[in-house]
């Protein structure tokens, strides 16, 4: 059966990512007053250790980095890939303390470079309690923890450092409105050391069964790409879904789809420019939850 309209989490991926430079503690902010249920941080490691709200561990994209270490930029191997730029493992966080984030994609609002900071995991869990306490409901945090193989493989390993933050804020229990997340298999290493929830994001492969029931035994749900569920053409037609929501919670998984996003390089043009039609189709399919840049659009398609 589908699942009922507010049974859909929204969670603000990267913050309010669609209105404010993402993983900044003002796009996560905007992003729980416009509704959402979980706020989604990025986590890398600095020089020192401490965990990040990044996308990724090269951050020239992001922040003016550029403009202010000019001699750190290097090629590095990440994950199998080459990279030229400036990475967090090689800056301290007080290096990181003195950027300042920018809109990463040239088609959104530019007009909050400049303006911001680079948040601490510890300062966006302490920030979604306050939200929740403010607005007298749970704010969640989602972390993924983004290229744990090579963190681990540098001596910054992630998981652990998550961990400690969580319990830290008393935020480390199967009860609590937390969800880790991650595309690699460092979820078998997190399994024995908490009970919460835990998410294995999935893209390129729709699984079988067999992978679902393998999912099972280490994670509570699946984070498909949203073409996993509803596939397309290569000009971005959108095809019959298929039977992937209803196989995984055969399984017993939770299913929470990314991301959607409202603008037309992303929004398939079956949708017609009705971005809510794309919130509604994932919800009357049973997700259980959508990673979105808009919540704003999520609320108003999944509660009116």
């Amino acid at each position: 059966m589908p699942a009922k309209t507010t049974d859909v989490l929204i969670i603000g991926h990267r913050g309010a990512s669609g209105h404010r430079p993402e993983h900044t503690l003002e796009s996560y902010r905007l992003a729980a007053e416009m509704g959402a249920d979980f706020i989604e941080p990025d986590l890398v490691a600095t020089k020192d250790g401490v965990l990040i709200a990044r996308h990724e561990n090269e951050i020239g994209g992001t922040t003016d980095v550029a403009e202010k270490f000019a001699d750190r930029k290097r090629t590095a191997v990440i994950d199998g890939t080459t990279v030229t730029g400036w990475f967090t493992e090689d800056f301290t966080l007080a290096e990181i303390k003195t950027l300042r984030a920018k809109e990463r994609l040239p088609f959104r609002s530019h007009d909050y470079d400049g303006r911001f900071g680079i948040p601490t995991f510890d300062e966006v869990v302490a920030l979604a309690q306050d939200l929740g306490r403010a607005r007298g409901r749970a704010v969640g945090v989602y972390p993924e923890t983004k290229h744990p193989t090579y963190f681990r493989s540098i001596g910054l390993p992630l998981e652990e450092r998550l961990l400690d933050v969580l319990t830290h804020h008393g935020w480390n229990t199967g009860a609590s409105p937390v969800f880790i997340q991650s595309f690699e298999d460092n979820l078998r290493r997190i399994r024995p050391l908490t009970t919460v929830r835990l998410i294995r994001l999935l893209e390129g492969r729709v699984p079988s069964d067999d992978e679902l029931r393998e999912i099972k035994t280490y994670a509570d749900g699946i984070g498909p790409n949203t073409r996993l569920i509803i596939p397309s053409t290569p000009d971005r037609a959108l095809l019959p879904p298929n039977d992937l929501v209803a196989r995984a919670h055969a399984a017993g998984l939770l299913v929470h789809a990314w991301t959607l996003r409202a603008e037309p390089v992303f929004l398939s043009p079956s949708y017609h420019g009705d971005f809510g039609a794309e919130f509604r189709q994932f919800r009357d399919l049973g997700v259980d939850g959508v990673f979105t840049d808009f919540p704003d659009a999520a609320v108003k398609a999944l509660r009116p």
